[in-house]
């Protein structure tokens, strides 16, 4: 038997029967839009935490403006150590 065409989804408390194309496209732009909020999110906080930490007179923090690598770069470090 082939596989069935559409997929239930859950929204709230209520199931809906979806073609899988329209719920993939949907979690895609889900997904999405939550990576660009996390990635403002953690902005937002390296800035608030250095205001803070210049507020008490610390010295800023270091190595906390770094970046997070790529799934990309990750692959390319991965190969590399596999030799």
């Amino acid at each position: 038997p082939s596989p069935p065409e559409k997929a239930m989804v859950c929204f709230g408390g209520m199931f809906v029967e979806l073609p899988k194309a329209k719920t993939r496209e949907m979690l895609r732009q889900d997904q999405e839009e939550l990576d660009e909020e996390i990635n403002k999110l953690r902005k937002e906080l390296r800035v608030k935490v250095n205001r803070l930490y210049e507020a008490q007179g610390k010295p800023e923090l270091k190595g906390f403006n770094l970046n997070p690598m790529s799934a990309e770069e990750m692959k390319l470090i991965n190969r590399i150590l596999e030799g």
